[in-house]
This record gives C-alpha cells, sequence and structure tokens, in this order.
C-alpha cells in the first residue's frame, strides 16, 4: 500500500462518519468529535506519519473547529490536557530508565549472567532469556526496548553458534528461543505496570473515566496471581508444546563468560543504575504510605540519573523516542477524554448495555474482557487498541455492573494489555523483531499465538472467576 494511500484512508474514513445521518440521542459535534477520532485511530493502524503527529493533528483539529467545549479557552484547555497528565510525565522519566539500563550496560550484564548460569540445556537457555525480560520489565516501560533492544541481540547470538539458522535447522534451538522470549515479555508487560507504556495510559483513562486510580502496588498484587505462574510456565509450555531439536547448550555458558570478560568487572555506572532503580521501584510499591506520588518519584530518580553522570543531560533532551511517547500519549489521552466530554461515551455505551442486559453480572464482566482481548486481532498497536476501545468497554461496565465490580472489571481489562501481544506478529513492539528474525514462519506464529493466546486468556478468566 502507498503511503498517500495510507494518508487518504483516514481521511476518507473520517469524513464518511462525519456524513452519517446523526442518530438519535447524539449531538452533531458528537458525531464529528467521533469521526476525527475513527480517523486518528484508522491513522495509528496505517501509520501514514509518525504517531506522535497523528495525535496532534487529531487534537489540532477537534480544538481549532471547537468540536470540545463551549469555548476557543475551553477548547485549548482540553488539547493541552494530557500535557499536564502525571501519568504521561511518568512514561517520559521511565524510558530514560531504560536509556540508563543500556548505557550503563547493566541490561546486558544481566542477561550474560542468567545465560551463564542456566544456559547448559536449552529449556535453561529459555529461562535465561524469560528471567533477564522479568528482572528489566519493572524498570522499562517500553517491551520494544527491553525484548528486542536489550535481549535480542544476546539471544539471537545462541543459536547461531549451534548452527540454527533461519534456513537451516531454525527448529534445533533458534525457533524456541524466539517464542519464549516473545511469550515472557508478553507476561511481563502485564505483570508490572511499568512494564508497558500502554498500561500506564489505560490507567490514566481508567481514573479519568471511572473515577480510581490503580497504583504500582495494586496492580502487582492484583495480576501476580497468575501472572507469576504463567511466567514460570512459559519456557517450559514452549518447550512441550514447541520443543527444540537440540536439549543441550554446553556452548552458551561458555560465550556468556566470554562476553562478560569483554565487559569487564562491575562499572560505577551500573551500580548506581541498579541503586536507582531499586530506590524507584520501592518508591513505585510504598509511595501510598510514604506519601510519594508514583510520577514524582519517576521524575526524582531521573534527576539523580543524570545528576550522579549515569546518563546525561543531552541523553535526556535528545531522546526523540522518549519525547514521541510523550507527545503521543498527551495527544491520546486528550482525544480518548474527549470522548467522555461530548458526550459520546455515554450514548455508545448505553447502546451496547442494552445488548447485554439481563446477564449475570459476572458473566457480563468475563463477556467483556474476552471481546477486549480478542479484539485485539484488529490491532496492530497495543496503544491504539487502548484509546480505542477501553473508555468504550468501561462505559459498559459502569452501565451494567453493581459499584463493587467494576474496580475488579477494570484491572482484569488493563491487566490483558501485555498478554494480548502474543496472539500476531504484530501484535506487539517485540514481535515484528523476533518474526523478522526468520526463525518462525508465519503460519506457525498464528498457530502458536492462538494455543498461547487462548492459554492467556483463560488465566484471565480464572483470576476474574476469583476476584469479581
Amino acid at each position: 500500500m502507498s503511503n498517500n494511500l495510507k494518508i487518504a484512508i483516514p481521511i476518507i474514513v473520517a469524513v464518511v462518519v462525519a456524513l452519517f445521518p446523526t442518530p438519535e440521542g447524539l449531538a452533531v459535534n458528537a458525531q464529528y468529535f467521533f469521526a476525527v477520532f475513527l480517523g486518528v485511530i484508522v491513522g495509528l493502524i496505517l501509520e501514514p506519519i509518525p504517531p506522535a503527529l497523528i495525535g496532534m493533528v487529531g487534537v489540532a483539529f477537534c480544538a481549532t473547529f471547537g468540536l470540545v467545549g463551549e469555548s476557543a479557552k475551553e477548547a485549548r484547555n482540553w488539547a493541552l490536557s494530557g500535557f499536564s497528565n502525571g501519568v504521561i510525565w511518568l512514561i517520559f522519566a521511565a524510558f530514560m530508565f531504560a536509556l540508563g539500563y543500556k548505557k550503563s550496560g547493566l541490561g546486558k550484564r544481566i542477561a550474560l549472567l542468567l545465560v551463564k548460569k542456566l544456559g547448559k540445556t536449552t529449556l535453561g537457555l529459555g529461562y535465561a532469556v524469560a528471567f533477564a525480560d522479568g528482572i528489566l520489565s519493572p524498570f522499562m516501560p517500553s517491551n520494544t526496548a527491553r525484548s528486542a533492544g536489550t535481549i535480542f541481540p544476546i539471544a539471537i547470538n545462541i543459536p547461531q553458534m549451534f548452527n540454527s539458522l533461519p534456513d537451516n535447522e531454525p527448529r534445533k534451538i533458534g525457533s524456541y528461543i524466539s517464542w519464549v522470549a516473545v511469550g515472557a515479555t508478553c507476561v511481563t508487560s502485564s505483570m508490572f505496570l511499568t512494564a508497558l507504556a500502554p498500561n500506564l495510559l489505560a490507567v490514566s483513562l481508567v481514573e479519568k473515566n471511572v473515577g480510581f486510580a490503580i497504583e504500582w502496588g495494586t496492580w502487582f498484587s492484583t495480576l501476580a496471581i497468575i501472572m507469576i505462574p504463567l511466567f514460570l510456565a512459559v519456557p517450559y509450555l514452549a518447550y512441550i508444546i514447541y520443543p527444540p531439536e537440540q536439549k543441550h547448550s554446553p556452548e552458551a555458558p561458555a560465550w556468556a563468560a566470554k562476553e562478560l570478560e569483554k565487559m569487564g568487572p562491575i562499572t560505577r555506572k551500573e551500580i548506581l543504575m541498579l541503586s536507582f532503580g531499586i530506590l524507584a521501584l520501592v518508591m513505585w510499591i510504598f509511595g501510598k504510605q510514604i506519601g510519594v506520588n508514583g510520577t514524582v518519584a519517576a521524575i526524582t530518580v531521573l534527576c539523580l540519573l543524570v545528576l550522579f553522570n549515569v546518563i546525561s543531560w543531552d541523553d535526556v533532551i535528545s531522546n526523540k523516542g522518549a519525547f514521541n511517547v510523550f507527545i503521543w500519549f498527551a495527544t491520546l489521552v486528550a482525544m480518548a477524554s474527549g470522548l467522555k466530554q461530548v458526550g459520546y461515551l455515554k450514548w455508545a455505551s448505553g447502546l451496547i448495555s442494552s445488548w447485554l442486559v439481563g446477564l449475570d453480572p459476572t458473566m457480563i464482566a468475563l463477556i467483556l474482557v474476552v471481546l477486549f482481548f480478542l479484539f485485539h486481532y484488529l490491532f496492530a498497536s497495543v496503544t491504539a487498541h487502548v484509546v480505542a476501545l477501553l473508555p468504550l468497554f468501561l462505559g459498559i461496565a459502569v452501565n451494567l455492573l453493581p459499584p463493587d465490580m467494576i474496580q475488579p472489571t477494570a484491572m482484569l481489562l488493563v491487566g490483558s494489555l501485555g498478554l494480548m501481544g502474543i496472539l500476531t506478529p504484530y501484535a506487539t513492539g517485540p514481535s515484528p523483531i523476533w518474526y523478522g528474525a526468520g526463525y518462525i514462519s508465519q503460519a506457525t506464529w498464528w498457530f502458536l499465538g492462538l494455543i498461547f493466546g487462548a492459554l492467556f486468556l483463560a488465566s484471565l478468566i480464572v483470576l476474574g472467576v476469583f476476584i469479581l
């Protein structure tokens, strides 16, 4: 598809929706706003221009033409509301943590140490890859930076030592390592609030639409019940369902030892990065008890990283990825809040709720979770999925569920965001990288995605039965 066509399609979608007759009960400006919103979502899926620019265009258009707010001042306040959102700043600061792990070399050292200790068997290698992701995940909100940027360059060398290449015995060891890496990062992305940037975006939308804040500790304590067993099971399940042909890998620990020798002894920057990472984690977990907000904790640690020269101020102001995500998510938060402000969410959730009236509340909650998970087959971006569907599903939950069930239902919805990345080769950031390595065919990926997706979804349902 040409880039011009990718640009044209979102515009056409927005114009067509805007020209539809306005449904009964929906304001005209709400329909126009939804048309722009839908165009933004289609744009995020096709990406003809950078995602952050797509969000800015949507916000600028709606504010300029007064689709939100009753005055120019109200429209301006709405357009800038995302940039004052604390969660957006937390995402920005956490991206700097990821940079610290990379620049200090601590992330690489952790991965190599695990390969050295666990890599004598192929199953052990699987656990080494998984544990490396698990250790880094609370501090790295980009699973792409974590899995594709930190772990991939190390792990992809392992099968090559055994002449397991995409075009030569990929099933010997390379396919197994690739699938474990993807499966593990999907689980860790749901295990920790700060392991996936859209998690933080989702928490912000939950607070705006339902009125309660999900803290780091609440997230982990609720979801760890299934996420920890699932995380520990992924390498073994892959070993059974998609077994490697080679079961032993004595060369891997020796290779890791040589790589560690090249790195030399642990450096001052690595020690500082580890210390500041633990400090951030402690403040995120116990922030409520000690009176420190999670965003403030992240910004404080970011300052320490710069002051102690783990990263430089130039690193901060030149980090295009962090600023890109900051603008992208800030504009998407505004767009999502606009749906509520213009009354579209109330109308749409009321319409869909009428189809579910009369069902048992627990059944309704589980149906919402299943549909929310399966709809990700239609998305190539977890972020787009969150912005497009989470406010709507939360609105349905508010309409149909008793008050004491709304919070656990919201937890199940946001807790599914990492897990749904297992479904397709395009479902989450690291997937195209590992798929592009060539060890797993597209047909096999879809098949494995179906099996592991069913297992992950079943785990969510079990948790749902337990907490609802």
